[in-house]
């Protein structure tokens, strides 16, 4: 079962998506895909970090998400995922500025997401509500996020929407 997790700042999408892989009958790998860039995002990460189950393996990879999710595959009993967050990601790969990475690891993660045999939820932001961007690289990420939310909104099986707390399904087809 593949799991979308959309929702704006603060909206509840990690903490639904956390109860939702402790559903799993299987061991649990989070990937966190942050990078701490100053204080505020360190505490953000210490909310998140003193919330997961000390039973949860961390694995931190802001860029390889194909590779990871590859390498996870390969293990005798392949692991539920929480993959925290697509946003996140994606705005990693847009500050490298190297066009031809960000397509690498976007086509990457998408084959190895379409072969991933254990339930897997990805947390992203949702950005179509908001304020259009006033510059380039925020239009840019806006654009390319939504696609990539798209894209996975047709692929997998099961998409929920949070707000205010509250999920909202959007898509199962279990």
């Amino acid at each position: 079962m593949k799991h979308l997790v959309l929702g704006g700042v603060k909206s509840g999408k990690s903490v639904f998506a956390e109860q939702w892989i402790c559903q799993q009958d299987r061991d649990i790998v989070y990937i966190a895909t942050n990078m701490v860039w100053d204080e505020g995002m360190q505490a953000r990460v210490a909310v998140h970090q003193a919330r997961r189950p000390a039973t949860w393996e961390l694995i931190e990879e802001p860029v390889a998400l194909g590779g990871t999710l590859d390498a996870l595959a390969t293990r005798a009993n392949p692991p539920a995922v929480i993959l925290e967050c697509l946003s996140l990601w994606m705005t990693n790969l847009l500050c490298a500025e190297e066009e031809a990475l960000l397509e690498q690891e976007y086509q990457a993660f998408l084959a190895a997401l379409a072969t991933y045999p254990a339930p897997i939820v990805m947390v992203s932001a949702e950005v179509g509500l908001g304020v259009m961007p006033d510059n380039a690289l925020g239009r840019k990420f806006a654009d390319r996020i939504g696609v990539l939310n798209q894209t996975l909104g047709q692929q997998v099986e099961q998409v929920t929407f949070v707000a205010a707390g509250l999920p909202l399904t959007l898509k199962s087809t279990k």
